[in-house]
């Protein structure tokens, strides 16, 4: 029975390392950009995300409980990191372009967009506009 159980945790603990080295090599391998946001203490909270283009505008996608969306609604001036430059914008969210900002991070992440939207249901994304500022 100890080699039965045993032998599930095993299983399990590599089945979840497996689907972790997964999203890792699956969101890195692409541009990603640093989105710093103030936290409600006032501390710098930096996140690695993916960006798209559209019609001359850079857009984030965020998940309603992700915490950096949370923090970014408290306070929507954000400080992001592209290409090894500092900007600062207004993020405003664009809830009716969610199928073309979805469409275009698929093009632009391929796999790795499936793999990290089946893990977190990118239909439900918010997508974000950045105004510089």
């Amino acid at each position: 029975m100890k080699k039965i159980i045993l032998s599930i945790l095993t299983a399990a603990f590599i089945l979840f390392a497996g689907v972790m080295a997964l999203q890792i090599v699956a969101s890195e391998r692409v541009e990603v950009v640093e989105v710093k946001t103030l936290d409600h203490k006032g501390e710098v909270a930096t996140t690695r995300l993916w960006i798209i283009d559209h019609e001359g505008k850079q857009y984030l996608r965020a998940g309603a409980d992700s915490g950096w969306y949370l923090r970014m609604k408290a306070d929507p001036n954000i400080t992001m990191t592209r290409d090894g430059k500092e900007a600062q914008y207004h993020a405003v969210e664009r809830k009716h372009l969610v199928g073309i900002v979805n469409a275009k991070m698929n093009d632009k992440y391929t796999w790795g967009d499936d793999v990290i939207g089946a893990m977190t249901g990118k239909e439900e994304a918010i997508p974000m506009e950045l105004q510089p500022l």
